[in-house]
Order: C-alpha cells, then sequence, then structure tokens
C-alpha cells in the first residue's frame, strides 16, 4: 500500500483540503469529545474480556499481566503507557533497544530468522513472547489497556505510536515535528505499512496526519485498521 491508497483528500496532492475549516482548538475539542465518547461506551463492553486475558496472562507465565512503560507523547511529554505483557518477565530488552535505535536511524535493521529468511523490522522473535502474548499482538489486543491513556488525556484513538525516550534520541531533526499531535493507539502509518515500512515513512505518514487532522480522516483510518488487524498484516 502506498500513500495513493490513501483516499484524495487524504493524499499529498491535496494536503490542503479542509472540507469544514474549523479552527485548531475546535478540532481538538472535537477529537477529544470523539475519544471520550468512544472510550466511555466501549469500556463498559471489555471490562470482562479484559479481565480473561488478564487471568490468560497470569496462567500463562509470571508476572503482572499489564506492562507498564515510559513513553514520549504530545510535545515531548513523558507519560506512562499500558499494555498487556506479552513477553517473558525476564526478557532482555538491550538487542530491541540497539535494533530499534538503528531502525529509527535509517541504518540496515534487518535480520535473518531462524530458517534464514530476512526479517524487516521485527526485533521481537516468537521465542521472547509468551503463548498468549503471541496471539495478543497478532490480533492487537494487547492495547487494550490504552483506553486508560486516552481517558487520562495522554493519548488519543488516532496518532502517532509513541516512542520510549531512547528511541526518540534516536531520531533525525524532523522527525520531531510527529510529536505535535497527541499519539494514538492507531494511526496512518499503521494502515499504511505498519511494521513493514521504514521509520522515515512512518514519520511521513505521521506528520501528514499532524497536518491534516479531521473527523472523517479518523473515521477512515479506524476502519482500515479493522481492517489491518482482520488480515494481520505486520502484526507481531
Amino acid at each position: 500500500m502506498t500513500v495513493f491508497d490513501i483516499p484524495y483528500q487524504f493524499s499529498q496532492k491535496n494536503l490542503s483540503y479542509k472540507p469544514f475549516r474549523l479552527t485548531a482548538g475546535q478540532r481538538r475539542a472535537l477529537k477529544r469529545a470523539f475519544d471520550l465518547a468512544f472510550c466511555l461506551f466501549l469500556v463498559p463492553v471489555l471490562l470482562v474480556p479484559a479481565a480473561l486475558i488478564a487471568f490468560i496472562i497470569v496462567l500463562d507465565s509470571p508476572g503482572s499481566p499489564i506492562f507498564v512503560q515510559e513513553r514520549i507523547g504530545y510535545r515531548g511529554r513523558r507519560f506512562k503507557m499500558y499494555k498487556f505483557r506479552t513477553m517473558w518477565k525476564d526478557h532482555d530488552s538491550r538487542q530491541h533497544r540497539a535494533f530499534m535505535q538503528t531502525y529509527i536511524s535509517g541504518r540496515d535493521a534487518r535480520q535473518a530468522d531462524e530458517g534464514g529468511r530476512i526479517a524487516k523490522f521485527k526485533p521481537i522473535q516468537q521465542k521472547d513472547l509468551t503463548w498468549s502474548g503471541r496471539w495478543l499482538r497478532k490480533t492487537s489486543l494487547d492495547e487494550l489497556p490504552q483506553l486508560l491513556n486516552i481517558l487520562k488525556g495522554d493519548m488519543s484513538l488516532i496518532g502517532p505510536r509513541p516512542n520510549v525516550p531512547w528511541e526518540v534520541e534516536a531520531y533525525k531533526p524532523w522527525h520531531y515535528d510527529r510529536l505535535n499531535v497527541l499519539p494514538g493507539i492507531t494511526g496512518l502509518a499503521q494502515v499504511m505499512g505498519r511494521s513493514d515500512i521504514s521509520f522515515d515513512a512512518i514519520a511521513r505518514f505521521d506528520i501528514q496526519y499532524a497536518k491534516n487532522q479531521a473527523l472523517h480522516l479518523d473515521f477512515w483510518i479506524a476502519w482500515k485498521t479493522i481492517n489491518v488487524v482482520f488480515e494481520g498484516k505486520g502484526a507481531g
């Protein structure tokens, strides 16, 4: 999928398209209202499934079912992001850290898997994941606890995926423009390639989104996300 697969009004051919000509403040307020309405509707529905997922994680491996990690959000603000834990409690993250810094800086971050095939941008191997973690990542259900981040105002439903501090340290100067909007559970980059594209491409999509926010674009991304998750593209 390329940028030209985005509907015309969202593509780089017409970045100035503003259907309702809302002010920046009005767009933020409308987006926040949509996020809150979505969460207040969905959280009660997901309480029982979320509790079941947490129970399965505890049965599957030792450790807390919730993984908490510091991330960099809107305009460089730090916050605690929540996820369902998908890796072993004693997982060594040093290899992942080196891989991601290489990936973000634009150097070759490819590696061979167990069968000798080249895996694009996959620092986490299957052996690093618990049994429950594999299907949680495949279905993106590990992201469900981030609804709490939305309620707290740290994140939005739609926006750039937030990086950890040491990943942001590897940013090129122009990458920082992706921090000009609240981070999200899903975003334009995720539906345009997820983890199968370079970080420069991800940053370009995120910056494009930050410059052209609109509620109907959020709806389009949400719909595309459902398709991507069911197809399993770039998951894991």
